[in-house]
């Protein structure tokens, strides 16, 4: 397992490929920040923001990226770095903040909230659906932990997990509507390494999860059956996602030591690479 950029990132979530630019896009939570890398050369360009980013969609329009921002949605525009806001989901509430995000394949926006930290075990956060032109629907609350987002191959299967249930669950889909029904346990957690965090999907419609304070990257089957077990140098891997001028590697984000001794020697809060052996899908834009 390679490492792509090590720029100790305090928070590192939501990697997102542009196959256009040939860069990888994340977000440094904690560190306030939205990245762009380039794993051929190593480059990294930094935006800072006032607010926490923690998801980032791209657009039709390459020069701006749509980011979740503490509660709302705004626009990043990649020339001048002014961030312009755009849509307000939530009201504001000591603790919450957004969380996970991923598009539909019809470039809907589903994005998830949580209470930080983590360990309150409270559960005050929602799910949003935002459509393309800034209506949405908030479709369930009582969140913990909004991970886990993504969605089969053909669209007709979604995916949802909550760290602190220790739960992955999948649905029905339409993506005609953006409608999700059918709720069944995908993957119990319980008996896993670490607990549920972001995740993706490859061409062949397996599940790839981030197991954040398990060091370690799951592969499981539409069925539900953990197919392999990845093992992952820095304690709490967040996301995964594919990219590379092929979609044949896999790309993981992470968190930085919180204690040194304990989490031992790293790379955490690293971006992190390797040849998974098969191909990931194009990531959808936010159609807005």
């Amino acid at each position: 397992m390679d490492v792509v950029l090590d720029v100790g990132a305090q928070l590192g979530e939501s990697p997102v490929w542009s196959a256009e630019e040939g860069v990888l896009y994340w977000v440094d939570i904690n560190g306030r920040a939205v990245h762009a890398s380039d794993p051929a050369t190593g480059a990294d360009r930094a935006w800072h923001l006032e607010g926490r980013p923690s998801a980032v969609a791209r657009s039709a329009d390459p020069s701006r990226l749509l980011v979740a921002v503490e509660n709302e949605l705004v626009w990043l525009d990649l020339e001048s770095g002014e961030p312009t806001p755009w849509l307000v989901l939530e009201e504001p509430q000591p603790g919450v903040r957004l969380n996970d995000g991923r598009c539909d394949p019809a470039g809907r926006l589903w994005i998830g909230g949580m209470y930080d930290p983590t360990s309150a075990q409270r559960f005050d956060a929602f799910l949003h659906r935002v459509e393309p032109d800034g209506g949405f629907a908030t479709v369930r609350s009582e969140v913990g932990c909004a991970n886990g987002l993504a969605f089969s191959p053909d669209g007709n299967v979604m995916y949802w997990a909550d760290t602190l249930h220790q739960t992955v669950w999948a649905y029905d889909y339409d993506v005609a509507t953006g409608q999700q029904r059918n709720e069944r346990v995908f993957i119990d957690f319980t008996t896993l390494p670490g607990r549920p965090d972001g995740a993706c999907v490859d061409e062949s419609g397996c599940y790839w999860i981030a197991c954040v304070g398990g060091s370690a990257l799951l592969r499981v089957t539409p069925t539900g059956e953990v197919d392999r077990i990845v093992d992952v140098p820095v304690l709490r891997p967040t996301m995964p996602a594919f990219g590379g001028p092929d979609l044949d590697t896999l790309f993981i984000t992470s968190i930085a030591a919180r204690d040194p001794e304990a989490d031992g020697p790293g790379p955490h809060g690293a971006v992190l690479a390797f040849d998974p052996g098969v191909k990931g899908l194009p990531e959808p834009a936010f159609a807005g």
